[in-house]
């Protein structure tokens, strides 16, 4: 196995940072550059395909040179149309070697992912060399314990801890991220540091973490790039990123390395333990020849509903479904003879 690297920003992943990050990563990927961008996080919005697709156009544009070719992932809700555990839909996983995954809600990331054939690939996929990225909502998500932001910031719950999908359990880590670690949207007047919540809230959840698991909190435009082969993290962007061990601090400013045992005991999981299935192990790495010229069923049942709305002329619904046909990779070119689909 070639574990590929990991990328965990505090937010901007459209901005110069981001894109610096972006294109760190890029460098060390061998062959034609295959971006998936995951549409879960923000699944529960009825411009989910938009929020990803302003990540891809910044993508398409930052990594001109590597003439990358940029698929949506519109894994948004299990037991949908788009479900997670829709070999369709994960399909352009098992050939992307760069995995994006962004702005949402984390508590709607995990319930949507956790034990799916998507979270599978992805996970097999790593472990063969696919470079994963995670931003904002989707960096809580992947740790072993979840702060609901929204929960408490937005409605107002008591501090509590959710169980995250816990990406760092396959190493024998107990990893959790907080993002927007160093946020002052509130001002003077409150405090919106630790992803909004402030840091007496976020010392509350800090407590009611299990004491042996650690805990990193991310400036915004800042990441952590983990290198498995050189087992060094190293900070980039504008900031730092702080280790938190116990509730206490250890800051990391930029440009900074770390070793990755710092983060814990760690240990190279074996690919065909039981914690990915054997079918999926098997999916992704007898994944048959890519055939990048022909859109999908899931795409043409699409097209065909289009035609059908079209010629009823409910155009907002024929926009909603060229938005969706554009989440999974192809473009509507509509003309007065019809319809053209274009690779995206």
């Amino acid at each position: 196995m070639a574990f590929g690297q990991i990328a965990f920003l505090g937010s901007g992943e459209t901005s110069l940072a981001g894109g610096r990050i972006f294109e760190a990563l890029a460098r060390n990927i061998n062959g034609p550059l295959r971006i998936a961008l995951m549409e879960t996080p923000a699944g529960f919005e009825l411009n989910s395909a938009q929020v990803v697709g302003r990540v891809g156009d910044f993508m398409t544009t930052r990594l001109q040179n590597y003439k990358p070719v940029v698929e949506a992932i519109a894994a948004r809700k299990k037991g949908s149309a788009f479900s997670p555990d829709d070999p369709e839909i994960v399909k352009p996983l098992l050939y992307a070697n760069m995995i994006f995954m962004g702005p949402g809600s984390p508590t709607y990331a995990i319930r949507q992912l956790k034990d799916t054939l998507t979270w599978d690939v992805i996970r097999a996929r790593h472990r063969l060399g696919a470079t994963l990225i995670f931003a904002s909502a989707a960096t809580i998500s992947a740790g072993a314990h979840a702060l609901p932001v929204y929960e408490i910031y937005k409605v107002g719950q008591d501090v509590h801890v959710v169980d995250g999908l816990n990406f760092f359990s396959d190493f024998g880590l107990d990893v959790s991220f907080i993002p927007h670690w160093n946020n002052t949207d509130g001002g003077a007047d409150l405090d919106t540091s630790r992803c909004f919540i402030g840091m007496d809230r976020f010392a509350e959840w800090c407590r009611q973490v299990p004491s042996d698991g650690e805990t990193i909190g991310l400036d915004e435009h800042t990441g952590l790039i983990i290198d498995f082969e050189s087992r060094l993290c190293e900070v980039s962007g504008v900031s730092s990123v702080s280790l938190v061990r116990e509730c206490n601090p250890e800051m990391y400013a930029s440009g900074a390395k770390f070793s990755l045992g710092e983060l814990g005991e760690f240990r190279i999981p074996d690919p065909l333990e039981k914690d990915i299935p054997a079918h999926v192990w098997e999916m992704c790495v007898n994944a048959p020849p890519l055939d990048v010229d022909q859109p999908s069923e899931a795409v043409m049942a699409l097209v065909e509903q289009r035609g059908f709305v079209r010629a009823n002329k409910n155009w907002a619904e024929s926009d909603k479904l060229r938005d969706e046909i554009a989440a999974l990779g192809w473009t509507v070119q509509d003309s007065k003879d019809g319809y053209r689909l274009v690779k995206s």
